[in-house]
């Protein structure tokens, strides 16, 4: 796989780098006690840098051009991140095998994209969007290095270099690779995310570039959950079958594949600047932008020979051609005026957007598929408002695609917020979205019979209010949605839309409790669906308590260490089942799923690197095996990772 060249490619590139820094000595950053932290990381810390280099020199620009600083410390929230996807994974619940996919267990509609997708979103769990794209500004090359340890066999290692030519070119590029084996049959995940990203301004910042480039490819196995007789053993602990390779799957010849590749570039040019002389910042100015964005999806479900029994009747009119391909290209035009005295930053948009989405040929004799593909173009108006007034900050973005072809509809999300210094901060949110369902919903095509489809389905229209408070006492979000057309599938995996409302509550509060060393940190999500809680399913409760002890050990205090147990429960509830053919999840009224979990952790900084050994599900080999991601796939056992991550500044 190409992924693999790229990854043996920078693992060298990588390893020469840290090989240079160590003959550096104590020149540059290197051999200093360097604790670096993330900008919302209220705790006091100690900087000991070399010269005149500061933490605030090591930036972080997200897409959105908020700044963070690298962060070389070991909190709790790192533990809680310490994953395959590097978030917290507090809304969801993993397959057994790390990579492969996550069943929802809360929904948030605060980031919703403004255009459809080519769906399949299970293998999109690991796709990163544009958003999740970081920018860079280092005084000196700076390296990161994330591993971890696979199940059974394998590993996980996320490692990213940048520098900065100059004050005004940085470049970074970044590899995540995944192999792991899996405990159970045919359950291998082989994934590669590849990023490289720069950017650049002129000395007067009169021009400025960023851009980034993704080649991204996701292989799983398909074992179609356990067979009923294996499900049986599973649930009895039967001695026999302790070793989960045994039991029997009900697709052993099955694989999926999801390929994406992007290319972003974001330019702008100051047409007219002004400066307040006093505190020599930019008073006012006038910019002119293009923004061009190209990306590619497929995906492909991939069998040797039909399993008729699993997914029903088949017909075959091309079986070696069945990927689904979705490709997008966005040029976008816009003014911006910055006036941060009167008005704040106003820009307005025009994008030029051409979609296209489908297949080949016909894959199955037997449907009525009458077209191959979806495609066209749209125009798109909008604007992006932002300003700052005392304390109080005003976010809008709004954007209307007019016609009736597949990507017209509109968006609009406002916020407003306010925060008095570091004691808390108060943030109101407003997000009106209509957009068309996800592309695999409207035309899909397969040798089965039962899973080919022609859709003319409305827009899904999303409102949803939020409400968040942070502070340190506490944190809370309140947040109330409303959906029209909700799409999903239905329990045969056919796509459907819902004919009334979806209402849906989520209130979600963390708070933590310290005493000397110890600390107890509490989640608590409450989850409520008053209208249409038929096909919209969530458990009413979801819970996480983490008991812990924090300490500096050995002589000249060189090792911080977290060591801890945190507890995990969610209410009983119809969770959705997993269709490997589709790579989505359905609706299903057999089985419901909600259990606790207890994970063990041992965590250490030394230095620059944090040390991670984690035991996941520590009490599986001693209560009742009810543990599943979705119906037929079990979560996984006791198991034992190992991992570190790894900053070095040459």
């Amino acid at each position: 796989m190409k992924s693999n060249i790229i990854f043996s490619f920078l693992i060298c590139f990588l390893l020469t780098q840290n090989l240079f820094s160590q003959g550096f000595g104590q020149g540059g950053l290197n051999g200093n006690a360097v604790i670096l932290r993330d900008s919302t990381n209220t705790s006091p810390i100690n900087v000991t840098l070399s010269g005149k280099t500061k933490y605030t020199d090591y930036k972080i620009f997200s897409h959105k051009k908020d700044t963070t600083y690298i962060d070389t410390t070991l909190t709790l929230q790192k533990e809680y991140k310490f994953n395959y996807l590097r978030k917290d994974l507090f809304e969801f619940i993993e397959f057994h095998n790390q990579g492969q996919t996550l069943n929802n267990l809360g929904y948030s509609f605060d980031n919703i994209y403004r255009f459809p997708d080519l769906g399949f979103t299970a293998k999109q769990i690991s796709y990163l969007d544009i958003d999740d794209i970081k920018y860079y500004e280092v005084p000196t090359p700076t390296t990161e290095i994330l591993y971890r340890t696979g199940l059974q066999q394998g590993q996980v290692l996320d490692a990213l270099f940048t520098l900065n030519f100059s004050k005004r070119l940085n470049v970074s590029l970044s590899y995540k690779g995944l192999r792991s084996l899996g405990a159970y049959r045919q359950a291998l995940v082989s994934n590669g995310n590849f990023r490289g990203a720069f950017h650049y301004t002129t000395k007067q910042n009169q021009y400025e570039i960023r851009g980034h480039l993704t080649t991204q490819d996701f292989y799983h196995q398909e074992n179609g959950g356990l067979t009923t007789a294996s499900l049986e053993n599973f649930i009895t602990d039967d001695e026999n079958f302790q070793t989960r390779a045994r039991l029997d799957v009900n697709l052993t010849n099955s694989e999926s594949e999801f390929d994406g590749n992007r290319v972003y570039v974001e330019h702008s040019y100051k047409l007219i600047s002004s400066k307040d002389s006093v505190n020599n910042k930019d008073f006012s100015n006038l910019k002119i932008g293009h923004v061009f964005t190209n990306e590619n999806k497929s995906y492909e479900f991939i069998q040797n020979t039909l399993t008729e029994d699993f997914f029903g009747s088949a017909s075959s009119s091309n079986p070696d051609d069945k990927k689904a391909i979705s490709k997008l290209t966005n040029n976008q035009l816009n003014l911006e005026f910055n006036s941060k005295y009167v008005l704040g930053k106003f820009k307005a948009k025009a994008e030029l957007t051409n979609y296209s989405y489908g297949y080949d040929t016909i894959l199955n004799s037997n449907s009525n598929i009458n077209k191959l593909k979806i495609e066209g173009n749209a125009i798109s108006f909008g604007a992006d408002w932002n300003a700052k007034i005392k304390n109080f900050k005003l976010n809008a973005d709004a954007s209307v695609t007019p016609g009736n072809g597949r990507l017209s509809g509109n968006y609009l999300k406002g916020e407003a917020v306010f925060e008095q210094d570091s004691i808390f901060r108060v943030k109101g949110t407003l997000l009106l979205s209509s957009k068309s369902p996800n592309f695999n919903t409207l035309l899909h095509q397969s040798e089965y019979d039962a899973y080919n489809w022609q859709n003319d389905f409305s827009n899904v229209n999303t409102r949803d209010l939020g409400f968040d408070f942070a502070s340190k006492w506490g944190n809370a979000s309140l947040n109330f949605t409303n959906i029209d057309n909700y799409t999903y599938f239905d329990e045969d995996s056919k796509p459907q839309q819902f004919a009334n409302q979806i209402t849906y509550l989520k209130v979600k509060a963390n708070r933590e409790f310290k005493l000397g060393k110890f600390a107890l940190d509490n989640t608590l999500m409450y989850q409520n669906v008053t209208s249409g809680s038929s096909v919209f399913r969530v458990p009413e409760f979801v819970t996480r308590n983490t008991f812990y002890y924090t300490d500096y050990w050995f002589k000249g205090k060189p090792m911080l260490v977290n060591i801890g147990i945190t507890f995990k429960y969610f209410t009983k509830y119809n969770a959705n089942a997993y269709n490997p053919l589709l790579a989505e999840f359905r609706l299903q009224n057999d089985e419901q799923i909600g259990f606790p979990t207890f994970d063990v952790f041992f965590n250490a900084q030394v230095r620059r690197t944090r040390l991670y050994l984690k035991v996941d599900n520590a009490t599986s080999s001693f209560t009742d095996k009810n543990y599943f991601s979705a119906p037929n796939y079990p979560y996984r056992d006791f198991t034992v990772r190992f991992g570190l991550v790894w900053n070095w500044f040459i």
